[in-house]
């Protein structure tokens, strides 16, 4: 509503701005309220930890703990946070699944373009946006102040209940204990947690998932043959097998993490309010320590109402929203330790896809590639059977490779080979999906304070939200790792078959991993004041009695794998805290 008045003069601004406050505050001045022991704000998988937590925590001590969780999205299947991709049409047809990702997924920082429309017609409405009568009226998440050369442009948020989760790859890595795992916590708390987080996802442990695979024992032996010191293995994945169809998996959303003890919980002690953005943490008690009610606007009503908004009051409250909607809501709620937004770190990403080499094709339809099982040829020879036509012996049902080669300190990088689908890399409906393989290398960087996130105090997100900017370089060892990175993909990538026209080697834009860490990152207990961490170890932002973060932004350290396993295990971390404050749990893990 503010960037409306960009046109007028400046006392009618004023006059303008008055009138529509004073609205604002008439109309909403008494909105519902509810009530909640925990107040979470943020649906994924880490907000849904924490309700698991807390809600299994509290069954224990056979205590009611009413839990209310709040997303801006809606709510996209019948049970909240589903994996989208298990629909069938998905496990047929990766491709198909992209459209789908981008469709989820809204870009937070765009700079503007400003260059004219030199081919439009004459006679149609155009604007010259850089006279200073104009200037500052921007829409759909554009930048004015966004710097492209120092902008996350891949980076983006999905508003949905379930977050990312909805669409992700499922990859659960545990992170490297020697360059990738906080010091703040012991390694033996960290296998605890990593273990109970494992537990929620239902990793796949037994390995029989993928086992049955053609294309997995065809890329593991090739890979494991050419890195053979580097520890090639499965990727650890958030899956299961169909039980019913055992062609078809089960990937693990958010309602996995919740489980179906919480989300059929009888005694409605667990609530979602789907389309209700928190626009406001509303603070009370001494020097504004303690969080009294989350200020929320129903995105399905009028705002200019009571009805339109919601007053959720709770004894914690737990920001899970993302690493950068985050510290957004607490930008906007005026809490600003000086370290939020800093240390903003992201993986710099290559990725390329091959169609595998002609000779593993021959091998597969004589029966004689090495280390393929007797049922593994008899599928092929089946299939050959049914369809006698087709050039390719790979059983329309085999199931994609999941490959990785994890970080190491001469390799600092995470490696992913197998097939998913993403926001990019399509392939053309002339090409069977079932010869191509996808290659993605992740890099680790150190966090660094000047690469951050900021928030504009008069630029709006499409939500009315204070406008995100980024600041991030890679400094010239990053640059150099990326490098080397790039040649240890392609090296591995021509080990397996030749490049896919259109999708050779290529660098990815930054925030296309949608693992942006450090925002809100933790840090040891004596710096009170926030000048270099946000958090605690557990979760407890400086300075307040009830308000706790969760998600990769609490991550300290560089990451190369992908971060999600390890922000569940410091919810789950946080939970018991929390849990031990309202005394519903009593020990205390070791540090």
């Amino acid at each position: 509503m503010w960037r409306a008045v960009g046109q007028r003069s400046f006392s009618k601004r004023i006059l303008w701005t008055v009138n529509r406050s004073l609205a604002y505050y008439k109309d909403i001045s008494s909105p519902k309220t509810l009530s909640a022991d925990v107040c979470i704000i943020g649906s994924g998988p880490i907000g849904s930890a924490f309700a698991r937590e807390l809600s299994d925590l509290s069954k224990k001590k056979q205590k009611d703990l009413k839990i209310i969780m709040i997303d801006a999205g809606a709510q996209l299947s019948p049970r909240p946070g589903e994996h989208l991709k298990n629909a069938f049409v998905y496990q047929r047809d990766y491709n198909s699944f992209t459209g789908l990702i981008a469709s989820h997924l809204i870009d937070l920082s765009v700079p503007t373009d400003n260059s004219p429309v030199v081919t439009l017609d004459p006679s149609a409405f155009s604007v010259d946006l850089t006279k200073h009568k104009y200037k500052g009226f921007v829409r759909n998440n554009q930048n004015p102040m966004q710097n492209p050369f120092k902008n996350v442009d891949g980076a983006a948020a999905a508003y949905n209940v379930g977050g990312m989760a909805v669409h992700w790859t499922c990859a659960i890595p545990r992170q490297n204990n020697e360059l990738e795992q906080s010091n703040l916590i012991s390694l033996n708390q960290w296998k605890k947690l990593y273990d109970r987080a494992e537990e929620f996802f239902k990793l796949d442990k037994t390995g029989h998932v993928f086992s049955d695979s053609i294309r997995n024992a065809v890329v593991m032996k090739e890979i494991r043959q050419r890195f053979h010191d580097r520890g090639v293995r499965e990727l650890p994945l958030a899956v299961q097998l169909n039980a019913d169809d055992h062609t078809q998996v089960i990937w693990s959303g958010s309602d996995t993490v919740l489980g179906d003890e919480l989300i059929n919980d009888p005694t409605n002690n667990f609530q979602i309010l789907p389309q209700h953005l928190c626009v406001e943490l509303v603070g009370g008690g001494t020097n504004n320590s303690t969080i009294t009610s989350a200020r929320c606007r129903d995105l399905t009503k009028s705002p200019d109402t009571t009805d339109g908004y919601v007053n959720v009051e709770a004894k914690h409250f737990i920001v899970a929203a993302g690493a950068v909607l985050t510290p957004q809501l607490l930008w906007k709620s005026n809490i600003r330790p000086m370290a939020l937004g800093k240390h903003l770190c992201e993986q710099p990403k290559t990725f390329c896809q091959i169609v595998l080499k002609e000779r593993f094709i021959k091998q597969l339809r004589k029966h004689k590639f090495p280390g393929l099982t007797d049922e593994m040829n008899k599928k092929i020879s089946e299939h050959e059977y049914d369809h006698p036509h087709d050039p390719i012996p790979i059983p329309f049902t085999d199931k994609a490779p999941q490959v990785n080669i994890p970080v190491t300190k001469d390799y600092p990088w995470h490696c992913q080979i197998h097939r998913d689908a993403f926001k990019y890399g399509a392939v053309p409906e002339n090409v069977d999906d079932r010869i191509i393989v996808d290659l993605r290398w992740f890099g680790l960087i150190e966090p660094r304070p000047e690469n951050l996130v900021k928030f504009e105090p008069d630029k709006f997100d499409m939500h009315g939200m204070p406008q995100p900017t980024f600041e991030f370089e890679l400094t010239p060892d990053d640059a150099r790792n990326a490098h080397k990175m790039m040649s240890d993909m392609v090296d591995a990538a021509v080990v397996l078959g030749g490049f896919l026209p259109g999708s050779e080697p290529r660098f990815m834009n930054i925030g296309s991993s949608l693992h942006i860490t450090g925002t809100v990152r933790m840090g040891k207990d004596e710096d009170t004041r926030g000048e270099h961490s946000v958090v605690n170890t557990y979760g407890q932002v400086r300075e307040m009695k009830n308000l706790w973060l969760g998600g990769n932004g609490v991550i300290d350290k560089g990451t190369a794998c992908n971060p999600t396993l390890s922000s569940v295990a410091l919810a789950i971390r946080s939970s018991r805290r929390i849990a031990k404050e309202m005394k519903i749990h009593e020990e205390e893990e070791d540090n």
